[in-house]
């Protein structure tokens, strides 16, 4: 049975802009199409949670403008809980520069906005102390300070995933807190120094880690799939065959994911191949919130792995 999860995190207005290829410095090329979406990571994440049908609050800040109000509208059709969605005045809504090439590949510009002022005291207040939270996730696009209170705090009372993108400096006294991290290739070298080139440098950097006190670690490797690593298991989980159109917010499908299936008591091996799926079918859909697959796509994808 699955319990709260809370995601602490942002939320942005992405501004996608398609083109046949990425220009050169200097250069102007001609795109194909200009599109606005929902985005963010945390709330990219809350959503993913929320059309699988879990029970979501999701704390950020966003600006008393038409974005957020967007935001919040597009959170809540999700069935995610927006009542803690904190508004400012000091400064606009979050906005993401996506440009998508006609292989599906992204570049991102972020304009962190009113993410950048949601402050720790904001954070654990909105999320009532994580009373009653079996998992929270977080992100690295809210303060550092902020996202540290958070993991010390929630660590009091439920399961921490951290999901350290984009990627930043974590201070080493966090990882006691911190029960699975979720880097991708570049966060994870970032991070240990490890150049993720294959199965032994994966294992490697898992066990840096580990080292620090962390139970799991999931290290997502894009088309590769991911490399799983706690326990009870270590192993390499192979991506899966879809025709991708836009990679954008695939790792926030699986992160989201990946929360939600731990809460639902299921085991690490399992959530991160029930999770693997859901990254896989956000691709197949363009945008960010509007990619994330419902749990009835998820069940006729996943078969006997749900």
């Amino acid at each position: 049975m699955a319990k709260r999860v809370v995601v602490v995190g942002s939320a942005n207005m992405d501004l996608v802009f398609r083109t046949e290829r990425f220009p050169e410095p200097g250069e102007t090329v001609h795109g194909l199409s200009f599109e606005t979406f929902p985005g963010g990571k945390g709330a990219n994440q809350a959503v993913a949670i929320g059309k699988l049908g879990g029970d979501c609050l999701f704390v950020g800040k966003v600006g008393n403008d038409a974005f957020g109000d967007e935001l919040a509208r597009s959170l809540s059709a999700s069935g995610v809980d927006v009542s803690r969605i904190l508004r400012t005045s000091e400064c606009k809504t979050g906005v993401a520069s996506i440009d998508v090439d006609a292989t599906g590949q992204n570049r991102i510009i972020v304009i962190s906005g009113a993410n950048s002022q949601l402050t720790a005291k904001e954070a654990i207040e909105a999320a009532e102390g994580f009373d009653g939270s079996e998992v929270t996730l977080l992100q690295h696009e809210t303060p550092a300070e902020t996202v540290a209170a958070c993991i010390e705090e929630a660590s009091k009372k439920c399961t921490v995933i951290l999901n350290p993108a984009p990627a930043g400096p974590i201070d080493e006294s966090l990882f006691p807190h911190i029960a699975f991290i979720t880097p991708n290739e570049s966060e994870a070298k970032a991070l240990t120094g490890i150049d993720i080139v294959d199965e032994s440098s994966c294992e490697k950097a898992t066990d840096w880690f580990h080292d620090r006190g962390l139970q799991g670690v999931v290290i997502t490797l894009g088309a590769k799939g991911c490399f799983v690593s706690s326990g009870r298991v270590r192993q390499h989980v192979e991506s899966l065959p879809v025709y991708a159109v836009d990679t954008t917010a695939a790792g926030d499908a699986f992160n989201g994911a990946l929360a939600l299936f731990l809460s639902e008591g299921r085991d690490l091996l399992n959530s991160v191949q029930l999770a693997n799926c859901v990254g896989a079918l956000s691709v197949t859909k363009h945008g960010a919130q509007a990619s994330m697959p419902t749990l009835s796509e998820l069940r006729q994808f996943a078969g006997p792995l749900y």
